[in-house]
């Protein structure tokens, strides 16, 4: 049975408004570590993206799923950039001066 309509609507919007109620409340320090375990979600989403490009049929659905498949990993992609980028701010400065002479 296929979730149709309103029910999908609604279901959707609870999410947005309980991820954000959740993420809302998460001190500054964490975000960091919150960071990383959401990669490993969007991992899965690249996963399920390549299933669902996987069962199209028409082009249509094809079109779509090669989007969600792009989309899906370079937000992924982005994730670790960004989490790179946090963890550098943690470095001291001598770790810092190793990093870019190598």
């Amino acid at each position: 049975m296929a979730i149709e309509g309103f029910v999908a609507i609604y279901i959707f919007m609870l999410a947005g408004f309980a991820g954000f109620e959740v993420i809302s409340r998460v001190p500054v320090i964490l975000h960091t570590p919150l960071m990383s375990g959401s990669n490993f979600v969007h991992g899965i989403v690249v996963v399920g993206a390549m299933v669902v490009l996987g069962h199209a049929e028409t082009v249509a659905e094809q079109v779509v799923g090669f989007i969600a498949v792009v989309l899906a990993a370079g937000n992924a992609v982005g994730g670790y950039v960004v989490t790179e980028r946090m963890l550098e701010m943690f470095k001291s400065k001598d770790e810092q001066k190793k990093g870019a002479q190598e």
